[in-house]
């Protein structure tokens, strides 16, 4: 007799990010069993998955009862979910017992208050990069653009200021200019926070994206693509600095090319590029 194929489950929310999880999925010889929510989930990406279930955001019973039934024992998380839409979540029995029990409702908490529920019924949480894991950017300059001493200055001022706001579970994002910092990252997301630091810094801002230091791999990654790098186009920027190998990096090509287009320098920072801005 065959062996049974193994299912994954995939949490997904917003973007293409899913869609490329359960293309690994699959190339990977497993079954695909995903679950979307209303209002931050395209519905056509049902054609990805071999079941396929919308919920409500905090319908977290109806969410475990529809992995187990679907025989999944590994679920990851994959795509975004619109924060301010989050807001007004309606959490059923048990997801309001999460709630209670954290201390705080920043991401990482509410987070791993999930990720803890689901754990202590034998799901095992593992990180969806696994499933692609040429999306995780990689360290260095990528661009023809190199950095110039005074960008290394402002990354060396803005990098640690950039982890303490992320060790506080506010953001992932900063701009920062001139020993600045322009803005912050907070509930409306990165791509608001670049549009709203031009608007406060001008031209030749730079954007640092990190992971934040206390948060969990195994979920919300912290991810560009060619729409970040359009809006610091946009915005008149003139670098893009990420955590290396964990960030996701949608349309690298493409974004490098159009970041190539428009004289910004893009690095990867890992531990050795730290040390070189001391």
């Amino acid at each position: 007799m065959a062996a049974l194929q193994e299912r994954i489950g995939i949490i997904a929310g917003a973007g293409q990010f899913p869609e490329l999880v359960a293309q690994g999925a699959r190339n990977d010889g497993l079954g695909v069993v995903m679950c979307g929510f209303v209002g931050h989930t395209d519905p056509a990406i049902e054609k990805y998955a071999d079941e396929f279930e919308m919920l409500h955001l905090g319908a977290l019973s109806k969410l475990i009862q529809y992995f187990k039934k679907n025989g999944v024992q590994r679920v990851c998380f994959a795509g975004a979910i619109n924060k301010p839409k989050a807001l007004d979540v309606r959490p059923d029995l048990r997801a309001a017992k999460v709630l209670f029990k954290v201390r705080s409702k920043g991401d990482d908490v509410l987070l791993r208050g999930v990720l803890d529920e689901l754990e202590s019924e034998g799901l095992q949480i593992v990180q969806a990069a696994e499933l692609v894991p040429n999306l995780r950017g990689p360290a260095g300059v990528l661009t023809k653009k190199k950095l110039t001493d005074k960008q290394r200055e402002t990354l060396a001022y803005g990098i640690p200021i950039g982890e303490k706001v992320g060790s506080m579970d506010i953001g992932q994002c900063i701009v920062v200019r001139e020993h600045m910092v322009i803005a912050v990252e907070c509930l409306e997301g990165t791509d608001a926070t670049i549009k709203r630091g031009a608007e406060l810094g001008g031209k030749g801002c730079i954007a640092i994206k990190l992971l934040k230091p206390n948060q969990d791999e195994r979920i919300d990654l912290p991810a560009l693509g060619l729409n970040t790098i359009q809006n610091l186009v946009d915005g008149g920027y003139s670098c893009l600095a990420y955590y290396a190998g964990k960030t996701l990096f949608f349309d690298r090509e493409e974004a490098i090319a159009l970041a190539n287009e428009h004289n910004i320098a893009i690095v990867g920072v890992d531990e050795a590029f730290v040390t070189s801005l001391q």
